[in-house]
């Protein structure tokens, strides 16, 4: 009954629609806003709900403990993906058909890394601990809190006290130890990182707890104003040395980074998690690969250019093509409707009207493009251009750095057929899935375009295969600084080298997308997922288009009615595979 409603209504809509379109002008009824009514006939799955009542019970537990490294909160979260990992075992999996199948496969892998995250964490905190050994008094104070247990106001003083005491003494060690520059410093400048961020955190989660109080507990207020105040202010001035004497955000020659290398363990169950059967080490070499074959073609398009094998010269010649100050947007326009015509000249991907018309687009902020020199997007293209405040040499890296040629792939990797169509669509099929969120997936699918695009020959000029080159290049070397930096092998100075010399970044530029790669903001793999899994559904388009078993369109529509998944459960679903539940993978993507 309820389905035949839902059908009625939905006839009953396009009925009106049909009856508006009369009084319509033209230009604006040319494409349906509806979409065909076969795309409500969806078939019912038992994994929905029990993923979207996990996130919700997530979500409400997540709220309550809040403060950061806190026992009470690993404790708790350790029980309940406990117990939901035993209700998951529990489920009749042997019933369920290819999608169900696929969602058990990927509760159970994303369980077992929240349960591998946590034990990492609480190694990362251990690690810090020698450089901080007062916090934990601290947050268990402020945990205590959060969780609503009275507090005692001279107890707590007394904690306040001696953290106090415990903060000097460890502010006099940094200051009569070894700093960064020398040979043996008293911790690793990952380490003394680490160690700041516990300082940040706990500061933070500290004033919470006093300002909860202030003002509603006399008692407790009288107790604890003072030794509060002095904490504060001891720990305030301890991150301040911390940071200038081992982090070393006080030198000119080092980057400021707040990232916290994870090392190849890490990155190894991070590889687990985003099912990835290769190694860190062999991620590098499949980039290097990459590299080189991008610096190949880059040579052949500075030779078309005049300017024989030396690409540099003729990337800097690209870099001068930018367009006058306040045209940006209507560059933006025109490179979106660009790529949006040539998807439906070639019957590429389906574009819903509704996602055709409802991108949006912003300018970003000077402070925004310090961190994000390029742009950035979804449903809302973000587009970066100097502004007037901004330093001459300022402006001129910004206007180089988006120049058109650079900018085509931008805009196509953000827009349609990239994130604003990707995302339109993973709200709208699978949305249960939004819960093993991948840059393998989400961004592999926008450079995934960028690689398909330049094999068709989309970039016709030689600036223009130069441009979509110098991302295309950039992506292979964020692969070698990112899992470099999180095994100790580069330095955050060695990426901006890198990106400068092999890749053709302006300077200030290079600096920014370092700090937004490693500011911790992004999981340790997020920039490796690009090319990773653009590589992936490139070799799976070989496959399965090239290889005769569906078309372009079926292949791409196919992609994006799925919801977000590690391109090989992609794979098995694409196929219409019933994965096992003890699902491993395996499949070797890189020919």
């Amino acid at each position: 009954m309820r389905g035949s409603l839902l059908l009625a209504a939905a006839l009953g809509a396009a009925g009106l629609a049909t009856h508006a379109a009369a009084r319509t002008p033209a230009s604006l009824t040319s494409a349906p806003l509806t979409p065909p009514l076969s795309h409500f006939a969806i078939a019912q799955q038992a994994m929905p709900a029990f993923i979207q009542r996990y996130q919700l019970d997530y979500a409400s537990l997540d709220k309550l403990y809040t403060v950061a490294n806190g026992t009470a909160r690993a404790r708790q979260m350790q029980e309940f993906f406990t117990q939901w990992r035993a209700a998951l075992d529990a489920l009749p999996f042997d019933s369920y058909g290819v999608e169900d199948r696929i969602d058990v496969v990927m509760m159970r892998n994303q369980i077992d890394f929240e349960l591998r995250e946590l034990a990492a964490q609480r190694q990362r905190f251990t690690e810090a601990e020698p450089l901080v050994p007062f916090a934990r008094a601290l947050i268990d104070m402020a945990e205590a809190r959060r969780v609503m247990q009275a507090q005692d106001g001279a107890a707590s003083a007394a904690v306040l006290q001696q953290a106090l005491v415990a903060v000097r003494k460890a502010h006099q060690t940094l200051l009569a130890g070894a700093d960064i520059n020398a040979r043996k410093p008293m911790a690793s400048r990952n380490v003394a990182n680490r160690a700041a961020q516990v300082l940040a955190t706990t500061a933070r989660d500290l004033k919470a707890w006093y300002g909860y109080y202030e003002g509603y507990d006399p008692q407790l207020t009288w107790w604890v104003k003072r030794p509060y105040a002095d904490l504060d202010k001891a720990m305030s001035e301890y991150a301040a040395s911390l940071n200038e004497r081992l982090v070393g955000k006080a030198s000119a020659k080092l980057l400021n980074v707040t990232g916290d290398p994870i090392g190849r363990d890490g990155l190894l169950s991070a590889l687990q998690r985003e099912m990835i059967p290769y190694t860190p080490e062999e991620l590098m070499a499949l980039a290097e690969k990459e590299l080189a074959w991008g610096e190949a073609e880059l040579r052949k398009a500075s030779a078309e250019m005049g300017f024989g094998t030396d690409w540099h010269a003729a990337m800097e010649k690209v870099k001068t093509m930018y367009v006058a100050p306040g045209e940006q947007p209507a560059m933006v326009r025109r490179l979106a409707k660009e790529a949006i015509d040539y998807m439906a000249a070639n019957k590429l991907v389906t574009v819903p009207e509704v996602a055709r018309r409802s991108w949006r687009m912003d300018m970003l902020s000077p402070e925004s493009q310090l961190i994000s020199p390029f742009f950035l997007g979804g449903d809302t293209i973000l587009v970066s251009y100097p502004t007037a405040d901004m330093t001459h040499e300022q402006k001129m890296m910004s206007m180089r750095g988006n120049n058109p040629h650079f900018s085509r792939a931008t805009v196509q990797h953000e827009l349609i057929p990239g994130h604003h169509l990707q995302l339109f669509m993973a709200e709208r099929y699978q949305p249960q899935r939004r819960l093993f969120d991948s840059p393998f997936y989400v961004e592999g699918w926008a450079v995934y375009w960028e690689m398909l695009l330049y094999e068709r020959n989309f970039a016709v000029t030689p600036e223009d295969r130069i441009g979509m080159m110098f991302w295309r290049n950039h992506r292979a070397a964020r692969i070698l600084f990112s899992l470099g930096f999180h095994m100790g092998k580069v330095t955050p100075e060695q990426a901006v080298e890198m990106l400068i010399q092999r890749v053709g970044h302006e300077p200030d530029n290079a600096r920014a997308e370092v700090r937004r790669s490693f500011n911790g903001d992004y999981p340790p793999l997020y920039q490796a997922g690009y090319m990773v899994g653009a590589l992936q559904l490139r070799e799976l388009k070989r496959e399965l288009v090239d290889g005769g078993k569906m078309t372009l369109l079926e292949y791409h529509d196919r992609i994006l009615d799925g919801g977000m998944l590690p391109i090989e459960l992609v794979r098995a679903r694409l196929k219409n595979e019933k994965v096992a539940r003890d699902f491993k993978p395996g499949w070797r993507f890189y020919k």
